[in-house]
C-alpha cells in the first residue's frame, strides 16, 4: 500500500515538489494531517497551523530557537535523557515532576514559579505507561492558561491502545496553550523521518523562522507519499493490522510472565509498544546484564530517571515488544525468563541470574531494539 501511494504520489506531483522544499512542509500532507488528527485524536487544527518536522527531537531543537522554549522547563521525572541533554545543550534547565499511577502530577507546576513550559506524554507516559488522568489533564491546560504557558504534548505513540478507546489528545483542550507534536516513527518506520507540530497560532510564524527557508529535513516525495497513504485509507488500514498484531505480542508477553515469573508485575500494557516489569529493589543492574547475556537489549527503567528526581529511581525493566520478527518472538520472550530475577518467597526457585554458558549459541533470539522510543 505504501509503495502504491509512492507511485501515486510520484504520478501527481506538480513540478514545485522536486525543488528546495516549503519549511512548513507540503500543503498536501498538511491538509491530511489536519483532518486525520481531528478524527482519530480530536486535534483541533487547520493545515496553516501544521509544521512538518522530522521527529519528536527535531521539533524541540526547533522550540529551543524560539520564545517557547527558554529558561526552564517541567518534565515527568521519568523519560529520555536525550530529550533532556537537547534542552540542556540549548541552556534550557529542567525540573522534574513526580509520577505515579495517574501521571506526571501537574499540581506540582504551581510550586515552580520560573517555568512557563511543561513537556508531557499524557496518552501513555514514556517509560513507566499509563495516561495522565483527565483530571491532571485539565490541570496542565489551566497552568498554561493562568500563566501564559505553553503544554508541549508529546503523542509518541497515541493511535495503539488496546483494551479500549484511544485517549484524546490534550490539545484538543487548548490549541491556544498545547503544542502538539506527532510522527510515524513507531506507526510507520523511523527510518522515514516524518512528523509534525499542531503549533498555536503565535509560534508557527517563530518555528518557521527557526527552521530555516529550505526544507531540509523531511522529504518532499515522502510527505506526499504519506499524504496520499492517509488520504486513500491506507494508514488506516495499516494502524488497525499493527493494533491487532501488537496486541497478540502484548498479550503472549503477558502470559508467558504470568506463567513463568507471576512474582513479577508488569504495567504499562493498556496502550503503546512496550511494558514494564517492575523489580525488586537492587536487582536490577544485574537483571539487565542477564538479559545481555541471554541476547537481548532491554534497558533498565532506571535509567530514564531524572537527576533531581525525588527519592531513589525505580528499578524495572522496559520492554519493548514491537521489534523482533515473529520467528524469533518466542525464544526472546523464553530468554526474557530466564534472565529475571526468583520469587524469593519460593525456596524451589534457583536463586541465580546468570545465563546457561550456550546463551548465544544458536543465534535465535533476535534484540529487540535498545529503547522503545526512537524520535
Amino acid at each position: 500500500a505504501w509503495l502504491a501511494s509512492g507511485r501515486r504520489a510520484l504520478t501527481a506531483a506538480p513540478n514545485e515538489a522536486f525543488g528546495p522544499g516549503d519549511p512548513q512542509g507540503r500543503p498536501e500532507l498538511r491538509r491530511a494531517l489536519a483532518e486525520y488528527l481531528a478524527r482519530v485524536r480530536g486535534v483541533r487544527t487547520d493545515a496553516d497551523r501544521i509544521v512538518i518536522c522530522s521527529g519528536y527531537a527535531h521539533a524541540l531543537r526547533l522550540l529551543a530557537g524560539t520564545p517557547a522554549l527558554r529558561g526552564t522547563a517541567a518534565v515527568e521525572a521519568y523519560g529520555l535523557g536525550f530529550h533532556r541533554s537537547l534542552l540542556t545543550a540549548a541552556g534550557i534547565r529542567t525540573v522534574p515532576l513526580s509520577l505515579d499511577a495517574d501521571g506526571a502530577r501537574t499540581e506540582e507546576l504551581a510550586s515552580h514559579q520560573g517555568v512557563r513550559t511543561v513537556l508531557l506524554t499524557p496518552a501513555h507516559q514514556f517509560p513507566t505507561g499509563g495516561p495522565l488522568h483527565p483530571r491532571r489533564r485539565a490541570a496542565a491546560v489551566d497552568w498554561a492558561r493562568a500563566r501564559g504557558g505553553l503544554v508541549l504534548e508529546d503523542d509518541y505513540d497515541g493511535e495503539f491502545r488496546y483494551d479500549r478507546k484511544p485517549v484524546g489528545a490534550v490539545q484538543g483542550l487548548d490549541p491556544d496553550h498545547v503544542l502538539y507534536v506527532g510522527s510515524v516513527s513507531k506507526s510507520l518506520s523511523p527510518a522515514l523521518r516524518l512528523g509534525w507540530m499542531v503549533l498555536p497560532d503565535h509560534l508557527v510564524d517563530d518555528v518557521l523562522a527557526a527552521k530555516g527557508e529550505r526544507e531540509a529535513w523531511a522529504s518532499a516525495l515522502d510527505q506526499l507519499t504519506l499524504a496520499d497513504f492517509i488520504e486513500s485509507g491506507g494508514y488506516d488500514r495499516h494502524i488497525r493490522r499493527m493494533r491487532q498484531r501488537y496486541r497478540r505480542r502484548r498479550d503472549q508477553l503477558v502470559a508467558i510472565l504470568a506463567e513463568r515469573a507471576p512474582h513479577i508485575r508488569v504495567s504499562g500494557v493498556a496502550a503503546g509498544l512496550h511494558a514494564v516489569l517492575e523489580l525488586p529493589p537492587g536487582t536490577e543492574r544485574s537483571v539487565v546484564q542477564a538479559a545481555a547475556w541471554q541476547g537481548l537489549a532491554i534497558e533498565g527503567l532506571a535509567d530514564y530517571a531524572h537527576p533531581d528526581a525525588a527519592g531513589p529511581p525505580r528499578e524495572g525493566l522496559v520492554v519493548g515488544y514491537a521489534t523482533p520478527p515473529d520467528h524469533s518472538f518466542t525464544g526472546a520472550l523464553d530468554a526474557l525468563c530466564r534472565g529475571l530475577p526468583p520469587d524469593l518467597g519460593d525456596s524451589t526457585a534457583p536463586t541465580t541470574t546468570a545465563p546457561p554458558t550456550s546463551a548465544r549459541d544458536d543465534g535465535a533470539v533476535t534484540p529487540p531494539s535498545a529503547s522503545p522510543r526512537a524520535t
